[in-house]
This record gives structure tokens, sequence and C-alpha cells, in this order.
């Protein structure tokens, strides 16, 4: 395990890093499933709609981060795709479903396993900050309504600079509110691309956040949080 104590700022990604985007959306996306009758519209049961609909937000976020599309195309859109493969075409649903899923799901206060106790151990020693892809005021309510404001130093929303990790730009800019050097930086998230690769290429460490346990050779990687006291 390679020692990591000297570094002085920690880095943190936000959506399936800290906060559980997975159980937030999901608790979200089963009531609208059965509130809207989609299991009779779209003639699917409710695991196989997560399924597609997992996807095809996956794939909307990586064209967003390659900036192939906008926010707005983002947000109005997966939906609609996701009706699309079960054969099904309804502008009215997509736009109710759209935005019910926008008010209600950063609603969620659900963090991943020991993102508090971690966190408390961390702040110790560390100063702690966010880096974030998310959106402005989305963002907003989810930390409000999870409650860990108070571990942060600064939080950096990409949104806010017009610059999108992987975007060295958006490391730069950590370091410069973060008043840090890039050698005494770790970035720790769940996108090998936006987190590890983006951090790597600033000069900073990296931590990949891999609950799959599929671990890549020479990679610095934990399954679960409270891991990170290895390495600190």
């Amino acid at each position: 395990m390679v020692n990591l104590k000297h570094k002085k700022h920690l880095f943190f990604d936000f959506d399936d890093t800290l906060w559980d985007f997975k159980k937030n959306s999901t608790a979200v996306l089963n009531k609208l499933f059965y509130e809207y009758s989609l299991n009779e519209k779209l003639k699917t049961d409710l695991n196989s709609f997560l399924d597609v609909y997992k996807k095809i937000n996956l794939l909307f976020w990586s064209k967003y981060t390659k900036k192939e599309i906008d926010k707005t195309y983002l947000r109005n859109n997966r939906f609609k795709e996701t009706f699309k493969l079960f054969d099904y075409t309804n502008e009215e649903d997509n736009l109710i479903i759209t935005e019910q899923y926008l008010r209600l799901a950063p609603q969620g206060s659900e963090l991943k396993e020991g993102c508090v106790d971690t966190l408390e151990y961390l702040k110790k020693n560390y100063h702690l900050h966010i880096i974030t892809n998310g959106f402005r005021e989305v963002f907003a309510i989810k930390m409000n309504a999870c409650g860990i404001r108070d571990y942060f130093d600064q939080i950096i929303i990409s949104e806010e600079h017009k610059a999108i990790k992987p975007d060295v730009k958006i490391f730069r800019l950590a370091e410069s509110f973060a008043k840090a050097k890039s050698d005494e930086c770790v970035m720790i998230g769940d996108s090998l691309e936006s987190d590890v690769q983006g951090a790597l290429n600033a000069g900073w460490e990296a931590i990949h956040f891999n609950e799959e346990e599929l671990f890549l050779k020479n990679e610095k990687t934990i399954s679960k949080l409270v891991q990170l006291k290895n390495y600190f």
C-alpha cells in the first residue's frame, strides 16, 4: 500500500463517490415508474427499465463530459431515449418524468458507506475539497440534503467555471482556490477518465473509488471509503 500521508489536499468527486447516486436515483425512479404506469406503457418490468436508463444516462454524461452535448440536451433527452428502446414515444410523459426526477432525485440523503466516518478521520490532518461535474443548482440541494458541507474548504463546480473534468484547467483552478501545489494534491473519485486520468494529467496523485473491485495493475484503488485510512 502506497503511503500518501505527506499530501496536504484531498479532492473528492461527489456523485457516486460521496453521495450515493445509485441509491438516491433508484428510489425516485422506482416511485415514478409505478406512479406513471411505465410498466404498462413500456411493457417491461422495473429492473429492465432501470438497466436501460442507467446505460443511457452514463452515455449521456460521457458525451457531456466530452462537450458533445450540453446540459439541456442531457436533461431533456435521456428519458426520451430510454422510452424509444422500449418502442414508446410520448413527449408529455418525457417532460413530466424529467421534471419530477429533477425535482425529487437531488433531495436524496443517502451517502456511500462509511462516508462521514472517513471524512471525520481525514479532516483532522488534511484540507478536504470537492470537484464536481454536477450542475450548480442540483448540487446545492444534494449537499443540503446529505449534511456534509462543513467538511470541505473549497467546492469547485465545473459548470461555474466552464471547465469539465478531465480538463486540466479545472484541476489548475482547484489548486488556485485551495492555495495548493500539484504535488500536494490527491483526487479521489469513481471515474477512471474524469477523476483519475484527469488528475494524473495534472500531476496529481489519484485514487480510484471502485466498488466493483475490478482493480487495474499499479492503480491506487479502494472499494470502500474507509479504506482511505490505509493511504492516509
